[in-house]
């Protein structure tokens, strides 16, 4: 199917799964009973679902979890609808016009900008928006849901300061950093203060994300990977000692340490 075809018939389809939902709505008892407090917890699934498919690589897995999230977007919309309030023409159309009022080196009349230029540029008209929204003092630091898994959270926030100038001048203040705040992470450990440890920690945490974004690469997905790492050579552990007829609580701390070089060497990338 050629470009020109999908563009033809993605509104078909998309104007498919609208009645469908309408439908749903009228005729499924589950369906009927769902608001938008209900629907929270299978939003977030589906969002994770989708980055489980990025991580596995399948284009045919992406598709359909991104079909399955664009559901609930449909979901909500249509409830909206219900209540008055707007439809899913109205999202749409929202998207499309802030796109375009924020990409005026594209749809506008401003002269081309590098990826750096573009960046700042959208934080001005985004501040600019909310100030004609009536937001008295809005902050660089708007946008970003409180409700985001903190590690996630932090790298943005980190990345809007960053858009403002307010920025390490280069990688190795921000690595610099990380010692500085192991330091006082060790200072508040000796003290036994446990509120000064966990401030220091978390101090130390936001500087790692600050880190993972001088270096390009994503916190969340650079501690997905590791935790993915660390079960596949966990498990590799269990099933050996398994075969023996034992488990990781039968073993000492060195036979462990053993135990996890070798699965490390054993499932280390070719």
């Amino acid at each position: 199917m050629s470009d020109t075809d999908t563009k033809r018939a993605a509104p078909d389809e998309l104007s498919r799964l609208m009645g469908i939902m309408e439908r749903l709505r009228d005729g499924c008892p589950w369906d009927r009973k769902q608001d938008h407090r209900s629907l929270r917890p299978y939003l977030v699934e589906e969002a994770f679902e989708v980055l489980d498919a990025l991580d596995e690589g399948s284009a045919a897995a992406l598709r359909e979890e991104l079909g399955d999230l664009l559901f609930q977007i449909v979901f909500h919309a249509q409830l909206a609808r219900e209540q008055g309030d707007f439809d899913l023409g109205d999202v749409v159309r929202g998207v499309a016009d802030k796109l375009e009022s924020r990409h005026p080196h594209v749809f506008g009349e401003v002269p081309p900008l590098d990826a750096e230029a573009a960046l700042r540029s959208w934080a001005a008209l985004k501040l600019e928006e909310r100030r004609r929204k009536g937001v008295a003092h809005p902050s660089a630091l708007d946008g970003v849901p409180t409700m985001a898994p903190a590690l996630l959270r932090a790298e943005r926030i980190g990345e809007k300061a960053a858009r403002t100038g307010f920025d390490w001048p280069s990688r190795d203040g921000v690595r610099a950093k990380l010692d500085e705040e192991l330091r006082e992470l060790d200072e508040a450990v000796a003290s036994g203060d446990r509120r000064h440890m966990e401030e220091e920690l978390g101090d130390l945490l936001f500087s790692v994300c600050n880190l993972a974004r001088w270096l390009e690469t994503p916190a969340e997905d650079a501690l997905r990977g590791a935790i993915d790492r660390f079960s596949r050579r966990f498990r590799a552990v269990e099933s050996t000692l398994a075969s023996e007829g034992r488990s990781p609580s039968d073993c000492s701390p060195e036979e462990l340490d053993r135990l996890w070089n070798e699965a490390k060497r054993r499932l280390a990338r070719p």
